[in-house]
């Protein structure tokens, strides 16, 4: 096998923090991410290899409690997000038929949190994220203002917004203005 380089991260939002009364915008911790897209008929391989059940159904994510998630983006695609291990070396071990493309650089995560996180998502995403269609655990490939994002329900009041860096700076103000004006 190939040596692979790894190039130094910087976290794009790295310092920063926003809110209002009632809700927090801050940036995510470091985290490897990958995008998987497998069939249906090797997703128990692979989920063995994640050490977590791969989501089969939509909008939804699963959890293995130790800093590893993956989200159902697609009948046949997922995000993996991993803020301890290596997920690309899991499923480089895996042999059925899978595609895994590290994305750990491409992308960088906000965290909202508070009673007003809903409300500071819902300003710039049409969205239903209501307790009845979007529990927590839910996750979610949509739009914010003018940018591709996914949105992970983490917690009865925690949402994760995941984006291209390159978006962050856009993304980051978007929610703090909400934020601001969410609970004024």
């Amino acid at each position: 096998m190939a040596d692979i380089a790894h190039a130094t991260r910087i976290e794009p939002l790295a310092g920063r923090a926003a809110g209002g009364a009632g809700v927090s915008v801050t940036p995510a911790g470091p985290a490897n991410r990958v995008s998987l897209r497998a069939g249906s008929a090797d997703t128990n391989a692979l989920s063995k290899a994640l050490g977590l059940k791969l989501p089969m159904s939509p909008k939804t994510s699963e959890s293995n409690g130790k800093g590893r998630l993956a989200a159902w983006l697609g009948p046949d695609e997922w995000l993996i997000i991993d803020e301890t291990g290596d997920p690309l070396a899991d499923l480089g071990k895996v042999d059925v038929l899978h595609s895994v493309v590290d994305i750990s650089h491409r992308n960088t995560a906000i965290l909202v949190s508070g009673q007003g996180a809903r409300a500071t998502l819902e300003a710039g995403c049409p969205q239903n994220l209501s307790d009845r269609v979007f529990p927590v655990g839910s996750a979610t490939r949509t739009v914010m203002g003018k940018i591709e994002v996914v949105i992970l329900r983490t917690g009865e009041d925690d949402f994760r917004v995941e984006c291209w860096r390159s978006f962050s700076d856009y993304a980051f103000g978007m929610l703090s203005e909400a934020a601001r004006d969410c609970l004024a």
